[in-house]
């Protein structure tokens, strides 16, 4: 399993679902989203979008060289 973290500073709904779309049409799935506030406001100023997604050849080790 690959996963994702994807960090947005523009924590609005639209680019949140702007984003949760985005990798959802590249096959990974949505797991949680972590927002980051300050004491000053509770209003997030960050959010962390965590996807999970398939292995590829890539990022699973696996070499692309054939015929070795």
């Amino acid at each position: 399993m690959t996963y994702k973290v994807v960090e947005t500073s523009t924590v609005t709904d639209e680019e949140i679902e702007r984003l949760v779309n985005d990798w959802a049409s590249k096959g990974y799935d949505f797991a949680s989203i972590h927002f980051v506030t300050t004491q000053a406001s509770r209003r997030p100023v960050m959010a962390f979008l965590f996807f999970a997604g398939p292995d590829d050849e890539k990022s699973s080790g696996a070499s692309d060289r054939t015929g070795v």
